[in-house]
């Protein structure tokens, strides 16, 4: 049956408007994206479809263009509106926090941070730019590979603070593995950069280590 044909309160649009996007399911959001179904299957079926089919909306999202038009009913069209919403997102959570002051809002500094590294599939080491009163400059990815085997040098770090009129940073780099858990070399990159940035009166006020399902603050652990 045609989604149009479903009682009101169940159709995926109307159940937005009335009760907000909260209350949806994955695949009934995702339906809303899809707009149509195929032959014998309405929207929402067919984005129950996907969704097992690529294991989860994270996965789903995470596709390439090719994984994701090979799958029946979807296309190039889906994919950009998908990458899109996905963008917009990403850039909607950047504005919230360059609104405010990063460390009153840790909730909001690890959602944006988990948004912008966690689906990444090699390491990269960033950094978010804070002026003296804690408000964000802008977040860079300064360096890429793991920190045993790409090197991360203070030197850079600075030069970069100090052109930005940086008076904080908070660091941040994710481990593909998933695992959050910081190792013996994130420590002392962390202590490294601590002590060099120290000689410019630049304070580190974190280092987040983004996993899978997890976030690490150093703060929260007392190690910065």
């Amino acid at each position: 049956m045609s989604i149009r044909h479903w009682p009101e309160g169940e159709r995926p649009r109307e159940k937005l408007l009335s009760l907000g996007p909260g209350v949806l399911s994955d695949a009934e959001l995702l339906a809303i994206m899809l707009r149509v179904g195929i032959a014998g299957r309405s929207a929402v079926d067919l984005a129950r479809d996907v969704l097992g089919a690529f294991g989860g909306l994270r996965p789903l999202l995470e596709a390439d263009c090719e994984e994701l038009c090979a799958q029946r009913g979807l296309g190039s069209a889906t994919y950009v509106q998908l990458q899109a919403a996905l963008e917009i997102s990403r850039r909607h959570l950047a504005c919230r926090l360059q609104k405010g002051q990063a460390m009153t809002s840790p909730a909001l500094v690890r959602s944006y941070l988990t948004a912008q590294l966690r689906h990444l599939d090699h390491e990269v080491f960033a950094a978010l730019f804070l002026d003296s009163q804690h408000r964000v400059i802008r977040f860079d990815v300064l360096f890429h590979g793991t920190l045993d085997s790409a090197s991360v040098y203070p030197r850079e770090v600075a030069k970069r603070a100090l052109a930005l009129g940086a008076g904080a940073l908070i660091l941040s780099h994710n481990h593909p593995s998933g695992v959050a858990e910081p190792s013996d070399a994130d420590r002392r990159i962390t202590e490294r950069l601590r002590e060099a940035l120290g000689l410019f009166d630049i304070r580190v006020l974190d280092h987040f280590v983004v996993g899978d399902a997890e976030v690490v603050s150093f703060a929260e652990r007392g190690w910065v």
